[in-house]
């Protein structure tokens, strides 16, 4: 049987829509079952219709990424120049300044190439997924496997992954803005809708694409791929992303002004040499080419998006998945870290460790999620007479439950579902339960999702002529809804006090805290009502699940505390879990907790001196995330916050950083975040602050390593023409200068790794200017020094008698020494360069070095370039010893320079 793109499969008589028949009759239609396809089937017909996915748009073809390379205004006014000086006969000037435009655009196409590469397989590395039933049991799969048939498990949160005919909705409703444009999410129910509804009104059914809001269901998967709905309507979504951040939009408006302001300059000097001077109008005119082609800086935009792209491919290598560039930038800003507790500083490898029933406290032994192991109390079995209360509390852990647990053969007991939920599964089994067969003898009827607000979930269940109900939820909330507690001897009165006091010393000692309760409800009730629920339930016990803390993330709290960013734990459990985690990680401030409810009596100036000066928030909800994020950024912090659920989607879109869960997250997390961390690790969010600090640092070291090698050229060719002195370097020589380095040694700093102290320096100003005090001071500080480094040079070769072309030769190769000396100090802004780490450069470093040095000895010695260039050979001792000697009397300058400004700031 095959399933096309209608309603309807091929051949079938029946032309009905799919929304307009009953969801038994969809399910015949397809071959499919109420557990859901076998394996076998399922490959088959993933095999027969092919992936689940939209057709990606083609991305730009290697022929326009190369045209974009000359998309730039600081190239336009190099070919202008080009154009204009092969009209004045002046041809190998014009070849030359092609070939440096020429070069650079290649150097550019390859690596903006390698660029896009990675960010597409980084791209594929947020496969969204889906719950589906296989065989009766509930796995997670890529979204692209989902094939015709199958059943999909929808919760709140999740985006719905193929065209769906609901089968089964509770409370379901569904955002279709991406398809009908009604921002306003739609209740889904069963029953089949008109066969000429449009969209909007197609209430059994869930398309592809859209945000389930509230509620659960399930789905019988009746389109995929292009065929959905989406589908139809998009046909194309998959263009590669453009590498434009605002700081590249910042950099390129730089761009346009340095290239009006060398225009004006160069105009300026045409006028000066011309009238002032004595220059003909032919030599004055190259003289400014010299100055246009020296001050250009044409590789840096390419050299900018290069740095920025090998930052995501860094973090990516580190589970951090970059949604959205500007987020590299913006982590290098952050001041504080807002974090959930479980699974993120903690191993999120939950384990019921304590039991309480109404006969006291029970211990619970077995490693992970396996079902084996053991319930004791003082090292023995249960006797008779409470053996009936733990196997009541058993059988209510695995019904009350979402999750699944399978045997992987690599990698041991895996849970599909919440960790929590797979802990109780595992409970379950420990205390002699199956979990399947208990769920087989007892099927379930109907449900209550959890919920935040209502903080707990109900099943109803049925067999061997009774009905009741199973609740699972937080201590306070359950002990409001029971009058009765299960005892040996049957149903007695609660004893509230108690139970609290139990509750709290479970949570004290750092556990997540988990009550199940019950109620005998009439045979044959068939759903759920919510009052059903609210009271005269009967409590079966308390449970105490841990989850210690990463050993990484305890070491990455510490790291961040070290770099003067502030990190904030932000959780929904009970109070004295969120402290004794918050000790054990070694949070400032761990004894004082924040509790939801204080929040909520806070004013918005009051909030924000307590969200300033307070690190533990427990019992909090997603609108206590928001408010608190909002306090963070009143106060002025740059403020990363991680987020897993729907509710999360405001507070991750405020924040500076939005950081999403890989794994436990939603999609609807995911999307609105800036950031996805694979491995749901905190660790992951400081190693990733690094990078991105590492990132910033490095385009600050392109931009203060380009402008003022640039302007030392410029400037010694303007020096020259006010002076009115011979030329120290024609033109084309600079155009050299400028292929060569830029190329190689500008490159290189895009691959720097990350300095020893980047994590004990303070965050950066968010509002800190691409061009700092810094910056323009080493601009105009080096520049002058290039200048008189080459005037230097130029006048030693004369005084010994050289011909100004062995002079110019000099010269060239003096400049381009002094651009690899300040290359190792430019290196480490803030520390010194004479260590041996500075000293041995990295791989890219001794590939550029190396590259450079094999080209200047071509260019000074090689016959053919000596004669397109007008260069002689120099004397290795007596003019390279000088020049090698220049190099390093820079370095030492720079290095005193360095050393000058780190007394001032410990001052």
């Amino acid at each position: 049987m095959s399933i096309t793109a209608g309603n309807k499969p091929p051949g079938s008589a029946d032309d009905t829509p799919w929304h307009a028949i009953p969801a038994e009759a969809a399910l015949a239609r397809l071959n499919s079952r109420p557990e859901g396809l076998g394996a076998a089937e399922a490959a088959q017909r993933l095999a027969e219709h092919g992936p689940n996915r939209l057709p990606a748009g083609a991305p730009r073809s290697a022929l326009r990424r190369f045209l974009a390379q000359f998309s730039n205004l600081l190239i336009h006014v190099l070919l202008a120049a080009a154009a204009v000086t092969a009209l004045l006969g002046h041809a190998l000037d014009a070849v030359v300044i092609l070939g440096v435009v020429l070069v650079n655009a290649v150097v550019g196409f390859v690596q903006e190439g390698r660029a896009e590469q990675a960010l597409e397989a980084i791209r594929g590395m947020l496969t969204p997924h889906a719950s589906v039933l296989r065989d009766g049991r509930r796995l997670t799969i890529d979204a692209a496997e989902v094939v015709p048939g199958d059943l999909v498990l929808l919760e709140a949160g999740d985006r719905v992954p193929a065209d769906l005919r609901l089968i089964r909705a509770r409370g379901l409703r569904i955002e279709e803005a991406a398809l009908t444009g009604e921002s306003v999410p739609v209740e889904k129910s069963l029953e089949p809708a008109a066969a000429g509804a449009p969209v909007g009104d197609r209430g059994s059914m869930a398309f592809s694409g859209t945000l389930v809001t509230a509620g659960s269901g399930t789905g019988l998967v009746v389109r995929t791929g292009a065929a959905t709905e989406l589908g139809r309507i998009s046909g194309m979504i998959g263009d590669v992303e453009q590498l434009a951040t605002p700081l590249l939009r910042q950099m390129d408006a730089f761009a346009r002004r340095l290239t009006f302001v060398i225009l004006g300059l160069s105009g300026l000097v045409f006028a000066i040499a011309l009238l002032l001077r004595g220059y003909g109008a032919e030599d004055a005119f190259m003289a400014v080419v010299g100055i246009a082609v020296a001050a250009i800086p044409e590789g840096l935009p390419a050299v900018l998006t290069i740095a920025l792209a090998m930052g995501v491919r860094r973090m990516a290598a580190r589970n951090a998945i970059i949604r959205r560039l500007p987020a590299v930038e913006t982590l290098g800003a952050v001041s504080v870290i807002c974090s959930d507790k479980t699974g993120t500083l903690t191993r999120n490898e939950m384990a019921v460790a304590a039991v309480e029933i109404a006969a006291g406290r029970f211990g619970v032994s077995g490693e992970g999620y396996a079902p084996q192991g053991a319930v004791t109390r003082d090292g023995e079995a249960p006797d008779s007479e409470t053996a009936p209360v733990l196997a009541m509390l058993a059988r209510a852990a695995a019904l009350c439950n979402d999750a699944a647990l399978r045997d992987d053969a690599e990698a041991g007991w895996l849970v599909d579902g919440d960790p929590m939920e797979g802990a109780l599964l595992a409970f379950a089994g420990r205390s002699g339960e199956s979990p399947e067969a208990v769920r087989i003898r007892l099927p379930r009827r109907d449900e209550i999702p959890f919920d935040a607000r209502h903080r707990f979930m109900a099943t109803l269940h049925g067999g061997h002529g009774h009905a009741f109900v199973c609740v699972k939820g937080a201590p306070e909330r359950l002990l409001e809804m029971c009058d009765r507690q299960q005892g040996a001897a049957g149903t007695e009165p609660l004893a509230h006090a108690a139970w609290q006091a139990r509750a709290e010393a479970l949570a004290a000692g750092g556990m997540r805290v988990i009550a199940l309760a019950t109620r005998e409800l009439p045979h044959g009730m068939a759903e759920l009502p919510p009052d059903a629920v609210e009271h005269d339930l009967v409590l079966l016990g308390v449970l105490g699940l841990i989850d210690p803390p990463r050993e990484e993330a305890v070491a990455a709290v510490a790291d961040c505390q070290a770099a003067g960013i502030r990190v904030k734990m932000i959780t929904g459990d009970h109070a004295a879990t969120a402290g004794a985690i918050a000790h054990q990680v070694g949070l400032r401030g761990a004894a004082a907790v924040v509790t939801g409810a204080e929040l909520d009596a806070l004013d918005d100036a009051a909030l924000r001196v307590r969200a300033r000066d307070s690190d533990v928030f427990a019992r909090t909800s997603p609108e206590h995330k928001l408010r608190l994020v909002e306090a963070l950024q009143a106060e002025g912090a740059v403020v990363a916050m991680t987020g897993d659920g729907v509710n999360d989607a405001p507070a991750l879109k405020r924040a500076d950083v939005g950081v999403a869960m890989g794994r436990k997250g939603t999609e609807a997390a995911k999307e609105a975040a800036e950031m996805v961390l694979a491995d749901d690790n905190f660790a992951t969010i400081a190693a990733a602050v690094r990078e991105g600090r590492n990132v910033y640092d490095n385009v600050q070291k392109v931009i203060a390593w380009t402008l003022p090698t640039n302007g030392g050229e410029a400037l010694t060719i303007i020096a020259a023409i006010l002076l009115g002195l011979t030329l120290p370097m024609t033109p084309v020589q600079i155009l050299w200068i400028n292929m060569v380095t830029a190329t190689t040694l500008g490159l290189v700093l895009a691959f720097e790794p990350a300095e020893a102290d980047i994590m004990r320096r303070p965050p950066r100003p968010p509002r800190e200017p691409l061009l700092s005090g810094f910056v323009v001071w080493r601009v105009a500080f080096v520049s002058v020094l290039f200048t008189l480094g080459a005037f230097g040079i130029f006048a030693w070769s004369e005084w010994r008698g050289l011909p100004v072309e062995a002079a110019r030769t000099a010269v060239v190769n003096a400049l381009v020494v002094m651009e690899i000396a300040y290359l190792f100090s430019v290196r480490f802004q803030a520390s010194t360069s004479f260590t041996w780490r500075g000293a041995l450069g990295t791989r890219a470093v001794l590939i550029g070095v190396g590259a450079v040095v094999a080209l200047q000895l071509a260019f000074t010695y090689a016959p053919p370039l000596q004669r397109l260039f007008a260069t002689r050979p120099l004397d290795p001792v007596a003019d390279g010893l000088p020049i090698l000697a220049l190099g390093l009397l820079l370095m030492l300058i720079l290095e005193a320079e360095k050393a000058i400004r780190r007394r001032g700031f410990s001052r």
